[in-house]
């Protein structure tokens, strides 16, 4: 897939990411919502990136989903591999440190992570990245996790609905699309490293595969590119979820929002992180909305498969799925593409 350009007109050199409150989304009042919705879409479009506040989770199942992370990361090596995640069939499970490879890096990241995704039992619509969850013995762990998925889970659906606002679309026009989708929520933890260079990357540059994420952070470390290629430090906002558009969100907005590139810097101390990335059902056809080309606009991006999109750009990474691709016992779908396919185009040296 190509991009007409490398960069997106709209894009701009913001200095500090825009702050949404993004309580109007759930109002009964259709004016509210799209109040909130413009706002959500001007900062879409451009930055790519932003702060949402209002946005609704209670404190109490943030509290309890942050303590079960705490708990089975401090567990022994050897437990935590009771639970990996090249045991399972449908990427769910632990991520041990070195597992996971990202954009060409030649040191692997100092990280390890669970994820867990939507929890797909019927045997019908499972798929690659699709099916029953794989849950540590963990006492509550279980429990905790999936109550914050799901209330992230929610105010996914909320955002989506207000992104269509903010494109001009009937409210339902992803949510219709988002039934049993290849959602995936990542518990990341950092462990404490006296050996890093402050000045060193710590992941590498890239854009998200999906539709948009929903960041819960605990430390700074983060940074964004804006549009003059400058790197832009992200630092914490209380109460505040981070969000970024994905490559499937710029494919559908036909490049109306931007997946912006990211990265995050190497530090010392140890820290977390819970992205949840956001996705419409697997089987999905993502292309620019017909909607969106008029007036002689043409698409800017050809089609993809959105659970086959995420399966390959995840199996470029992960080494497990590696060796499976290596012995030929899975395939990239056919017309996959590279990592780092989506977005302004990173300076090299930056």
């Amino acid at each position: 897939m190509s991009k007409a350009s490398t960069t997106t007109p709209a894009h701009t050199a913001f200095q500090a990411l825009p702050v949404v409150d993004v309580a109007g989304l759930g109002s009964d009042d259709p004016a509210l919502r799209k109040q909130a919705a413009a706002a959500l879409g001007d900062a879409a479009r451009s930055a790519g990136f932003l702060y949402i506040t209002g946005h609704g989770i209670a404190p109490a199942i943030i509290e309890r989903f942050r303590m079960r992370a705490c708990e089975f990361f401090a567990q022994s090596p050897a437990v935590k591999m009771q639970s990996y995640i090249g045991l399972s069939q449908n990427h769910s499970g632990y991520v041990p440190e070195g597992e996971e490879q990202l954009y060409g890096s030649v040191v692997p990241d100092r990280k390890e992570a669970y994820d867990v995704n939507f929890d797909m039992r019927d045997p019908a619509y499972q798929r690659p990245m699709l099916g029953p969850n794989q849950w540590p013995a963990l006492p509550g762990f279980r429990e905790d996790v999936e109550a914050y998925y799901q209330a992230a889970f929610e105010l996914g659906n909320r955002l989506f609905r207000g992104f269509a606002l903010a494109l001009g679309l009937p409210e339902d026009r992803f949510t219709r699309l988002v039934q049993r989708p290849p959602t995936q929520l990542r518990l990341i933890h950092y462990p404490h490293d006296d050996r890093v260079n402050p000045a060193a990357a710590g992941i590498g540059a890239h854009t998200d595969y999906e539709c948009f994420t929903i960041l819960l952070p605990t430390a700074p470390g983060l940074e964004v590119m804006n549009g003059a290629g400058q790197w832009i430090d992200v630092p914490l906002v209380q109460d505040a979820f981070v969000i970024n558009i994905g490559d499937m969100l710029e494919i559908l907005s036909n490049g109306e929002f931007v997946a912006t590139a990211h990265r995050v810097r190497k530090v010392a101390e140890e820290r977390y992180a819970f992205p949840m990335f956001c996705n419409v059902d697997y089987d999905v056809v993502v292309e620019p909305l017909a909607e969106l080309l008029v007036d002689g606009t043409p698409p800017r991006y050809t089609s993809q498969i959105c659970g086959e999109h995420l399966f390959a750009q995840t199996a470029q990474t992960f080494a497990y799925l590696k060796r499976r691709l290596e012995s030929g016992e899975i395939t990239l779908p056919k017309g996959s593409l590279a990592l780092s396919s989506f977005g302004p185009k990173v300076r090299a040296g930056s």
